[in-house]
């Protein structure tokens, strides 16, 4: 009889426990990321007048309000934005605007780590020592990290967390743009005309998963613009030089064989790839913006269709979330310059003025 009394009780202590177990399994459900369902404001990094100091700003556009502020960075934060910055990009909730400084020994070269939702600095992060600034001139972002490519010849790895410089890496000689395809990453090496280095036409090839040098991709000369297409085929543009003169080229290279597959004539200034769409820049006062065939390589028509004058095109930005291609005129290359949104058949959406030579731009959502 004892037995079947204790019997009930421990029944009911078990079957609670499950239950409370169960409910904790229901409470614990899996997070789910906020999706963007809306662009909202628009960030533009403006190189500034060559030759000044502090010349760099970013521009601040609220889509909704038409709101505009050509200095945003300093109203936000206090302090100019720096000397000669040269590329703005986003990951995750932060933007990365890189400052290459003035020259190799000013101690003006950082890396702005900035919150997109105020546009308020979170980190400046040095880039030199106490013998020379590391010249700092583009960033990609692989997997928590965010790789900068320097005038110095080095890949600076920057975890994305703690915002530390977590190691560098000498891979290549004046490096300019970048792109990650396979787990590696390809960076140009270009011709720098006071940092002299005699890598300057290939494509340097870095392992991401060991962050070692792989190889180097012979290029033509002067190799300074990187595109990755979604079958991993790599598209660069290489610049050439005046004097003596040597002809600029458009090459594509492999990721599986890290050999280069064939170079055309395309005398061009820039590419940008964004999902299956392309497009490049070409041609000198004027310039022109036109389509990109990934499959072929082959240069398409005119992308803008509907006559909208663009004087000097700097810098060509896609907007993932619904594919509107932004388009940064310089104009005259001291004053004030002008971005322009189209949609994807190239007719104009609006306009809005920026600083000094505007270059890309960083998008603003609002989320589900």
């Amino acid at each position: 009889m004892m037995n079947k009394l204790n019997f009930k009780p421990l029944l009911f202590t078990v079957l609670f426990a499950v239950l409370a177990l169960s409910a904790c399994k229901k409470d614990r459900l899996p997070t789910i990321d906020p999706q963007p369902n809306a662009t909202t404001g628009i960030y533009v990094l403006c190189e500034g007048p060559f030759g000044r100091i502090n010349n760099s700003t970013i521009t601040y556009y609220d889509i909704a309000t038409k709101a505009l502020e050509k200095d945003y960075f300093k109203k936000q934060n206090g302090i100019d934005l720096g000397t000669g910055a040269s590329a703005l990009k986003s990951y995750g909730s932060k933007m990365y605007c890189i400052v290459t400084g003035d020259n190799s020994t000013a101690k003006d070269a950082y890396v702005e780590v900035i919150n997109i939702a105020t546009g308020k600095s979170i980190k400046r992060i040095p880039f030199f020592n106490d013998t020379k600034d590391f010249s700092p001139r583009n960033v990609a972002f692989h997997k928590g990290k965010a790789y900068v490519s320097g005038y110095d010849g080095f890949i600076t790895k920057i975890d994305t967390t703690s915002l530390n410089i977590e190691s560098r890496l000498e891979a290549g000689g004046a490096m300019e743009e970048m792109a990650i395809v396979n787990n590696k990453l390809y960076v140009t090496n270009s011709l720098h005309p006071y940092i002299s280095n005699p890598i300057n036409s290939s494509v340097s090839v870095v392992d991401l998963n060991t962050f070692k040098k792989l190889t180097e991709i012979a290029t033509s000369f002067n190799a300074t613009k990187i595109a990755a297409s979604p079958n991993g085929d790599l598209f660069v543009v290489t610049r050439g030089q005046y004097q003596p003169s040597i002809v600029p080229a458009f090459e594509k290279l492999s990721s599986v064989t890290d050999t280069k597959i064939q170079t055309y004539t395309y005398d061009l200034n820039a590419i940008t790839i964004a999902g299956t769409k392309a497009f490049v820049i070409t041609g000198h006062y004027p310039s022109a913006l036109k389509t990109f065939n990934i499959s072929n390589a082959t240069v398409g028509a005119n992308f803008i269709t509907d006559g909208t004058a663009v004087s000097n095109i700097y810098g060509i930005t896609v907007d993932p979330l619904n594919s509107d291609v932004y388009v940064a005129d310089a104009t005259d290359y001291s004053t004030d310059g002008k971005f322009f949104c189209f949609g994807a058949d190239g007719t104009k959406k609006f306009e809005f003025a920026t600083g000094s030579i505007p270059q890309s731009a960083v998008f603003k959502y609002s989320y589900k």
